[in-house]
């Protein structure tokens, strides 16, 4: 994911020196701009969802013309598609680059050594072996963040590419006094558990505003529901065995992506759509009478 992760650690790296080096304001910003470049898919796959459900009468039928004959009902429904010019595979490729550009962003936020302080991947990489091999840490996948609290002890700062505790430094954790790279415990009730409860929350409610938007959309849509709601208690259990940090970026970007959703929802929605390709097609037609009719006279 470095193609991803690199250009965007620089983003990430500007917006914490526009903060005075906060990482909590730096990813909530950088959270926002991410979400709003990505509009672009997220209305791309809501048209699409649209132009499905535009079209399903048009395909129920097909299923009653065909009977059990797939092979007819497959050739009637390629050829239904491209009169309709609804893409079959619309709304696939919009979620599978918002997946893959989720993906390299999670690692940017998650390696804050690397791409907001700038310390080197050969670095990193002496830091993750110590850590592991010497240390007996328990750093997670990605590494990054575990990284940040054993470099600020100075305990990688002697090896062959060193990481010095000036370096690790360099960026501010506290977040209203909760210090984002603590690991939230069970056993130990504190106020780092704001991280991963906030993530669950927000996660849970961003599902549930997503299922009402799909099954309004679609509602033949197979049923995910019980994937979407399970992904929020996923989260909750890695986020007590993860920095705050990492539920800190889960929280925000849940927040922000679901209300951008949910906008696009409203003002993209299968009613607003289609009721503006039924007034072009009428006014298409209008105008082919209008025309019509004056090369008669």
């Amino acid at each position: 994911m470095s193609f991803i992760s690199v250009p965007m650690g620089y983003v990430l790296r500007w917006f914490s020196a526009l903060v005075g080096n906060n990482f909590a304001a730096a990813v909530f910003l950088f959270t926002i701009l991410v979400n709003v470049i990505m509009i672009p898919l997220t209305m791309k796959s809501q048209k699409s969802t649209v132009q499905q459900t535009r079209i399903k009468p048009k395909l129920d039928a097909l299923k009653a013309k065909c009977g059990n004959d797939k092979q007819k009902y497959t050739r009637e429904m390629q050829a239904l598609y491209q009169r309709e010019g609804v893409s079959m595979s619309g709304g696939c490729l919009p979620l599978l680059l918002r997946m893959v550009f989720m993906m390299g962003i999670y690692f940017a936020i998650a390696n804050p050594l690397q791409y907001i302080c700038g310390v080197s991947e050969a670095a990193i990489g002496d830091a993750t072996k110590h850590a592991t091999e010497v240390l007996k840490l328990e750093l997670g996948n990605p590494p990054g963040i575990g990284l940040v609290a054993p470099a600020r002890q100075g305990l990688f700062a002697s090896l062959a590419h060193p990481i010095s505790a000036e370096t690790a430094n360099m960026v501010s954790f506290n977040f209203f006094g909760i210090d984002l790279l603590q690991n939230p415990e069970f056993t130990a009730p504190a106020l780092i558990w704001i991280c991963p409860i906030s993530s669950f929350v927000a996660q849970m409610a961003s599902s549930i505003v997503t299922m009402k938007i799909n099954k309004k959309n679609n509602p033949d849509a197979p049923n995910m529901s019980g994937m979407m709601l399970m992904m929020p208690v996923i989260s909750l259990i890695i986020g007590f065995n993860f920095p705050g940090a990492l539920s800190f970026y889960w929280a925000i970007s849940s927040i922000v992506s679901g209300v951008i959703q949910a906008v696009v929802s409203l003002k993209y929605g299968p009613d607003v759509i289609i009721a503006k390709e039924q007034a072009k097609e009428t006014y298409t037609r209008f105008r082919y009478e209008k025309n019509r009719k004056k090369t008669a006279q």
